[in-house]
Formats: structure tokens, sequence, C-alpha cells
């Protein structure tokens, strides 16, 4: 897709960091952050076989688009409910810029189209109240994996796929199903091919974190109504702002909190002022999490909504132990104007704010935080979007993704591949007597106490 310049774009505020680093701690890391810059865009950092993101924006074609959104219109067409199964990467992307793009009431909206998931738990309960939700729904799925075999997408698509064939008939329900995998192998590529289901290809050298921009996120987006077109445009322009050179604002935040870490940092808060970013903090927590906690080293990802969480974890941000950096996510300007009102009685001592916005209270709130919070031991580093659309959160997303992979190199980890997540499922499918895992369910039986 082609890069259509805009007057405004997402900026980085990095200079409540200064007081807690050296002078010239963050520019000394300049000259590895360039050669990490370079490596990336030349394709010879650690990891460059899952380099596909880097260029993912501007190699959506309108035909790519178009498909999509031709789909997305089928399934809104036939379906009421589109249940998106995934885990990992295969949900958060989507979700987060649903949720970001959404009115804050819309799932009680009887007359809009849903988008819901599942395939990120394995909870009993989960999937009964769900089978129940969906009992009297139209509904279709959209299932997302690229081998068909990881564990919690696999038995959602086993219930979900056993209950709408039952609800409408195989035939219509090959209809309702997307699959979303890889190009010629795996389980669910076979399932697809053999049952005709329309399909869409995760790249190989794409993995699930970055995968917000391929049909993975677009596709699931599209049928929630939002404008993939503007998403993908927000990519393009943050992608060139940082190929025009190492000197970026992707690149000062990979330094900045990379030069904070080694000074004792080692858990950054994304903190936000806007309801409608949870799940964007949700999908930070992985792309950061997963990319650099390797080898006993990276900065903990956590997240914090405000004002909400001020009211519960404000009291150890502002005085507990002091290893904790902040970023917060700042959104410029409201879509809707609510005025605070009037009382005579003024019992609630609110008067002082009468004819003020809320949003005008917010950001008070946000700016006398990120203040207390700096005077009390927190460095604190800003991102600033104009406003909550479409083509700012692809800004976001490029934004995030690209600063990922300097900040992982700066580490000296590989931030593209994540061997440690296969612990857990070893352990699982012994436990659970998989074919194959006979001499590690003898050996974690005998640690645990068992015959």
């Amino acid at each position: 897709m082609e890069k259509s310049m805009t007057k405004e774009h997402l900026r980085l505020d990095c200079s409540k960091i200064s007081g807690f680093i050296g002078e010239g701690e963050v520019e000394s890391l300049y000259p590895q952050a360039e050669e990490a810059y370079k490596a990336l865009r030349a394709g010879t950092c650690p990891g460059n076989d899952f380099l596909g993101w880097l260029d993912l924006p501007l190699q959506i074609t309108e035909k790519d688009l178009d498909e999509i959104e031709e789909t997305a219109a089928a399934l809104r067409a036939r379906t009421q409910v589109l249940v998106v199964i995934g885990i990992g990467g295969s949900y958060l992307g989507a979700r987060a810029v649903i949720e970001a793009l959404s009115n804050s009431f819309h799932a009680y909206d009887p007359a809009a189209m849903q988008v819901i998931f599942a395939g990120h738990n394995i909870s009993e309960d989960y999937y009964h109240e769900l089978e129940e939700f969906l009992a009297d729904k139209e509904f279709g799925i959209c299932v997302i994996s690229k081998s068909g075999t990881t564990t919690e997408p696999a038995i959602a698509f086993r219930l979900l796929r056993e209950l709408l064939e039952r609800k409408v008939g195989r035939e219509e329900a090959c209809r309702r199903i997307v699959a979303i995998t890889d190009a010629s192998k795996g389980a669910l590529r076979t399932l697809a091919d053999q049952e005709g289901y329309k399909t869409f290809v995760i790249p190989d050298n794409v993995g699930g974190r970055f995968s917000v921009l391929t049909p993975v996120g677009l596709l699931p987006i599209a049928v929630a109504g939002f404008n993939i077109r503007e998403l993908v445009a927000g990519a393009v322009e943050m992608r060139a702002l940082c190929m025009e050179g190492a000197r970026n604002r992707a690149v000062e935040y990979a330094m900045s909190r990379i030069a904070l870490y080694r000074k004792g940092y080692v858990v950054e808060l994304l903190a936000n002022f806007h309801p409608k970013l949870h799940y964007m903090t949700e999908w930070w927590k992985q792309l950061y999490g997963e990319s650099e906690g390797k080898e006993h080293k990276g900065i903990f990802p956590a997240g914090v909504d405000f004002t909400t969480d001020l009211h519960s974890m404000g009291q150890y941000i502002q005085d507990g132990r002091r290893m904790l950096m902040e970023t917060v996510i700042t959104v410029e300007n409201a879509d809707y104007k609510v005025v605070i009102p009037h009382d005579d009685a003024n019992l609630d001592k609110l008067n002082f704010l009468a004819g003020k916005r809320v949003d005008e209270v917010n950001k008070m709130a946000e700016l006398g935080t990120r203040l207390a919070h700096v005077d009390g031991g927190v460095p604190n580093m800003q991102v600033i979007i104009p406003v909550l659309n479409a083509f700012y959160i692809g800004e976001l997303i490029y934004f995030f993704e690209f600063a990922c992979g300097v900040s992982g190199n700066l580490l000296q980890v590989n931030p593209f591949d994540q061997p440690g997540v296969e612990a857990y499922k070893n352990n699982m499918f012994a436990l659970l007597d998989k074919p194959g895992y006979e001499e590690a369910s003898r050996a974690i039986r005998e640690k645990l106490g068992q015959k």
C-alpha cells in the first residue's frame, strides 16, 4: 500500500527521564542502536527469518484489502456474531484494535455485529457459557493457527465447529468458517482444503505477536466494521518515519528504556488514561515480554489503566520499590464533548469544575500523575497520539514493533523467537499422557510423588 503523508504523527517525549540517568547515557547507546537499526533493515540481525513485519505495510495490496473486505462483508451478511479462535498474537492484536475503536457499550447493542474471542484459555465454564450464548445466535468462526494443533485454539475449534455444524448443517457451516493458517501444511490447512473453507495465509516470516497487520488481525477488524485501510495507512506512515534514519522516535524509545533498564529499572508500566486502550496494553505486554524475556534478561512489561488503577496500584507506583519506569500513552483529543454541570447544593464540592470538560479534568489528572510519579522516583516517557482512530492505532502498532526489534538487539537477545513457551506445553502433554511423552510423564509423576 502506498504512503500518503499526513500532517500530524505520533510523538514521543522522553524529557522526564533526564533526572534518572547520567548526562549522555542514552546517547552513549546510539552506536549500538544504529548498528541494530542497520541490521534490522539489512536483515542480518538474529531472527532475521522473522522480519516479514518490517515491510509488511507496503506489501499489503489493494487486492489483498479487497479480498479481506469482501470476506468480512459476507460474514456480516450471514452472521450476528463472529467467534475469533486464537491465542497470543493470533487474537491480541485484533482485540486491541477492535476495543480501541469500538463504542464502549457496543457489546450491549443487540443489533450490532459482535466479534468475540475463544481459544485463548482452557476454562470449561467459559466454553459452557459461550455455547449457551451462541445457542440462539447466527454465528461464524474465524480460526487462526499456523499449525492447527496448538492446544487452546484446537480445543475451541473442535467444540465450536461441532456446535455450528449441528446448528446449521455442515454445508452452511463451511460457508461461515474462515481459516487463517499456513499456506501449504499443517492440520488446519489440511482440514480447510478438505472442507472448502475460505482461507487466508499467515506469512512464514511474520511471528504471531507481529501479525496484526496480516489477515490475522485485519479480517476480524474488518468484520467488526472498522477501516482497515486507514489502519494500514498509519503503519505505512510510521514505517516511512522509521526508515528515514536511525535518529527516529522508535529508536529513541528503545534506547531510553534500555538505558533505564541498565540503571535497575527492570519493570516498565504502560499506562493509559483512556479505557479503550486496555487491550492495546495487553498486546504490548506480549510483544515485549515474548520478544525480550530471554537468557535471564529483559524488562518486565506490565500495564495499568488510569485513573482507575491509581486507586489500586497507585500507592505502590508512588512509594513502592524503585524498579519501575512508566510509559504513558496520551490521546490528545477526545471524540466527544461532555461538560460538568453546576449544582446549587454543591454537596460533592465539585462546583470548581463546573463548566469544564471531562477531558480537561482527565488531562490534569494525567499531568498531575506524571509529575507525582517522577517526583516519587519513577522515570516517565510519553507516547502521544492526536486522536484515537484507526490511522493512529496503525502508527502506534508499527512504532512499538520497530522499537521492539531495536530494543531486543540492544539486549543482545533474539527478539523474534520464543523458546521458553514450550516448557509448560511439554509438562501439560506429559501429564495428559499424550502419545510420545511417556518418559516425560514418568519423570514428572516421580517428581510429584505419584505412581
